[in-house]
């Protein structure tokens, strides 16, 4: 799969399985690789995708949050680029072996040729850890690494590309279908965390989504809104005192509501009891 530049020195490829983007930021020092994809031999792919680039060596990897699609390859760059430093919140790195070995578990219902693989991966955290904020400096230009808040992950974060006017939201930002909120979402706080990106952008930024086609300011906007549409709805059903069981049948949804259910029950257990009205369960 080859690589697309989308701003200057700034290039992604989107892979089939997932249709997870991969993306590689080029500077003076090297390259910096944003997510290493979903095993070893899909990382392999990625590897020899980069050098087919003919535009420097790795010097750095940043995983975007821990989920095994974004952070299996990481062993992969290890191994390939002489123990090149992986980069992420000290949230995301801190869960990379928990979230990754609870996919293992879950994938074995699954029927696709790559899951042994897979699961036959090791999982490799990030080791350069940040809480807020971080810069990648490549000499002639750096990378800003932003932990905007909580939404998809506890540990989402986003990488800015000022001179080229780029921004890489990882799974904060979604193209390829609706948002993905899993097990470990945020969804109350997932408007407030975009709030903030937004504040990062031009009317001209490129905003590169986890998944799917790179976008806009516009773009990013409008799934915004939706995903504030799923707060606010989560708070008006549970202080109207609709049972989270009911929930998912009681409202109108901007998504599809089988892809909710995990936003519905993480959603009622971060309100307060004070926001929760009887009865519920």
């Amino acid at each position: 799969m080859p690589f697309t530049e989308v701003g200057d020195r700034v290039w992604v490829a989107r892979y089939e399985f997932i249709d997870v983007n991969v993306s590689v930021v080029g500077g003076e020092r090297g390259l910096v690789v944003v997510d290493t994809y979903a095993s070893d031999p899909l990382a392999q792919e990625v590897v020899a995708d980069v050098r087919a680039l003919g535009t420097g060596e790795v010097v750095a990897v940043v995983n975007t949050h821990e989920h095994f699609d974004h952070t299996f390859g990481n062993g992969t760059f290890k191994r390939e680029y002489g123990d090149v430093p992986i980069h992420a919140t000290e949230e995301a790195a801190a869960r990379t072996v928990l979230s990754g070995e609870a996919w293992k578990e879950k994938s074995q219902k699954y029927d696709d040729p790559r899951v042994p693989a897979i699961r036959a991966t090791d999982i490799v955290p990030a080791d350069h850890t940040f809480s807020s904020t971080a810069v990648i400096d490549l000499g002639d230009r750096y990378l800003e690494l932003l932990h905007p808040g909580r939404g998809h992950t506890g540990g989402d974060l986003v990488v800015r590309v000022p001179e080229a006017d780029v921004l890489l939201a990882g799974d904060l930002v979604e193209e390829s279908g609706a948002p993905a909120y899993g097990e470990d979402c945020y969804p109350l706080d997932w408007p407030l965390t975009l709030d903030l990106v937004h504040g990062l952008l031009t009317p001209a930024t490129v905003v590169v989504p986890g998944h799917g086609t790179p976008v806009g300011r516009t773009f990013l906007e409008e799934q915004r809104g939706a995903i504030g549409v799923v707060a606010e709805t989560i708070r008006d059903l549970a202080t109207s005192g609709v049972p989270v069981g009911d929930a998912l049948g009681g409202a109108e949804w901007p998504f599809p509501a089988d892809g909710l259910a995990a936003a519905v029950r993480r959603g009622y257990a971060q309100l307060p009891r004070s926001q929760k009205r009887l009865p519920l369960v």
